[in-house]
Protein backbone atom coordinates (compact mmCIF):
# COMPACT_ATOMS: atom_id res chain seq x y z
CA UNK A 1 0.00 0.00 0.00
CA UNK A 2 1.21 3.49 -0.87
CA UNK A 3 0.19 6.61 1.01
CA UNK A 4 0.26 10.17 -0.32
CA UNK A 5 1.86 12.55 2.17
CA UNK A 6 2.91 16.18 2.35
CA UNK A 7 6.52 16.29 1.15
CA UNK A 8 7.15 20.02 1.44
CA UNK A 9 5.42 23.35 1.76
CA UNK A 10 6.13 27.05 1.47
CA UNK A 11 3.76 28.46 4.08
CA UNK A 12 2.13 31.87 3.53
CA UNK A 13 4.21 32.89 0.52
CA UNK A 14 3.23 36.29 -0.83
CA UNK A 15 2.35 36.46 -4.54
CA UNK A 16 4.61 39.04 -6.20
CA UNK A 17 3.39 38.67 -9.79
CA UNK A 18 0.37 37.33 -11.65
CA UNK A 19 1.22 36.96 -15.34
CA UNK A 20 -1.65 35.73 -17.52
CA UNK A 21 0.45 35.62 -20.72
CA UNK A 22 3.62 34.06 -19.25
CA UNK A 23 4.48 30.44 -20.08
CA UNK A 24 4.75 28.28 -17.02
CA UNK A 25 2.56 28.05 -14.03
CA UNK A 26 4.20 29.15 -10.77
CA UNK A 27 7.64 30.72 -10.77
CA UNK A 28 9.30 30.38 -7.37
CA UNK A 29 12.62 31.87 -6.24
CA UNK A 30 15.20 29.12 -6.80
CA UNK A 31 16.53 29.43 -3.26
CA UNK A 32 13.02 28.81 -1.89
CA UNK A 33 12.63 25.76 -4.14
CA UNK A 34 15.93 24.40 -2.81
CA UNK A 35 15.04 25.11 0.82
CA UNK A 36 11.77 23.22 0.47
CA UNK A 37 13.14 20.44 -1.75
CA UNK A 38 10.64 21.19 -4.51
CA UNK A 39 11.93 20.41 -8.00
CA UNK A 40 11.48 22.45 -11.14
CA UNK A 41 8.45 21.11 -13.08
CA UNK A 42 7.21 19.21 -10.02
CA UNK A 43 3.46 19.18 -9.47
CA UNK A 44 2.40 21.56 -6.71
CA UNK A 45 -0.89 22.40 -5.06
CA UNK A 46 -1.58 26.04 -4.24
CA UNK A 47 -4.03 27.14 -1.56
CA UNK A 48 -4.90 30.84 -1.66
CA UNK A 49 -5.47 32.12 1.88
CA UNK A 50 -6.90 35.40 0.53
CA UNK A 51 -9.76 34.01 -1.57
CA UNK A 52 -10.02 30.27 -0.84
CA UNK A 53 -8.95 29.15 -4.33
CA UNK A 54 -7.24 25.76 -4.45
CA UNK A 55 -5.52 24.58 -7.62
CA UNK A 56 -2.88 22.23 -9.00
CA UNK A 57 -0.05 23.41 -11.23
CA UNK A 58 3.73 22.95 -11.51
CA UNK A 59 6.77 24.83 -10.27
CA UNK A 60 9.24 26.69 -12.45
CA UNK A 61 12.39 28.35 -11.23
CA UNK A 62 12.56 32.11 -10.74
CA UNK A 63 15.84 33.97 -10.25
CA UNK A 64 17.73 32.90 -7.11
CA UNK A 65 17.38 35.48 -4.32
CA UNK A 66 14.60 37.38 -6.12
CA UNK A 67 11.84 36.35 -3.63
CA UNK A 68 9.53 36.00 -6.65
CA UNK A 69 6.33 34.01 -6.37
CA UNK A 70 4.63 34.47 -9.76
CA UNK A 71 1.37 32.73 -10.58
CA UNK A 72 1.28 32.43 -14.37
CA UNK A 73 -0.89 31.37 -17.28
CA UNK A 74 -4.43 30.22 -16.52
CA UNK A 75 -3.57 30.03 -12.80
CA UNK A 76 -3.12 33.83 -12.84
CA UNK A 77 -6.91 34.08 -12.59
CA UNK A 78 -6.71 32.43 -9.15
CA UNK A 79 -4.15 34.64 -7.36
CA UNK A 80 -3.21 38.32 -7.34
CA UNK A 81 -0.10 40.15 -6.15
CA UNK A 82 -0.27 40.51 -2.38
CA UNK A 83 -2.29 37.31 -1.84
CA UNK A 84 -0.83 34.93 0.74
CA UNK A 85 -0.67 31.36 -0.52
CA UNK A 86 0.46 27.95 0.69
CA UNK A 87 2.45 25.97 -1.87
CA UNK A 88 2.54 22.21 -1.24
CA UNK A 89 4.24 19.25 -2.89
CA UNK A 90 3.20 15.68 -2.12
CA UNK A 91 4.89 12.29 -2.44
CA UNK A 92 3.83 8.65 -2.37
CA UNK A 93 5.55 6.18 -0.11
CA UNK A 94 5.01 2.81 1.46
CA UNK A 95 4.48 2.12 5.15
CA UNK A 96 8.16 1.28 5.70
CA UNK A 97 9.34 4.63 4.25
CA UNK A 98 6.76 6.43 6.38
CA UNK A 99 8.51 5.33 9.59
CA UNK A 100 11.43 7.73 9.04
CA UNK A 101 9.76 10.37 6.87
CA UNK A 102 9.65 14.06 7.88
CA UNK A 103 8.24 16.78 5.61
CA UNK A 104 10.12 20.02 4.94
CA UNK A 105 8.05 22.99 6.10
CA UNK A 106 9.33 26.45 5.14
CA UNK A 107 7.67 29.49 6.72
CA UNK A 108 7.85 32.85 4.94
CA UNK A 109 7.17 36.47 5.86
CA UNK A 110 5.42 39.05 3.67
CA UNK A 111 8.66 39.60 1.70
CA UNK A 112 9.10 35.86 1.05
CA UNK A 113 12.09 35.68 3.36
CA UNK A 114 12.41 32.43 5.30
CA UNK A 115 11.54 33.05 8.95
CA UNK A 116 11.98 29.44 10.10
CA UNK A 117 11.73 25.82 9.05
CA UNK A 118 10.22 22.76 10.70
CA UNK A 119 9.75 19.07 9.99
CA UNK A 120 6.39 18.72 11.77
CA UNK A 121 3.23 20.76 12.21
CA UNK A 122 2.50 21.49 15.87
CA UNK A 123 -0.44 19.63 17.37
CA UNK A 124 -3.59 21.76 17.25
CA UNK A 125 -5.02 22.36 20.71
CA UNK A 126 -8.66 23.02 21.56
Amino acid sequence: MHLTLLKAKLHRACVTHSELEYEGSCAIDGKLLEAAGIHEYEQIHIYNVANGERFVTYAIRAEDGSNIISVNGAAAHKASPGDRIIICAYTAMDAEELKSFKPTLVYLNENNDITHMRHAIPVQAA
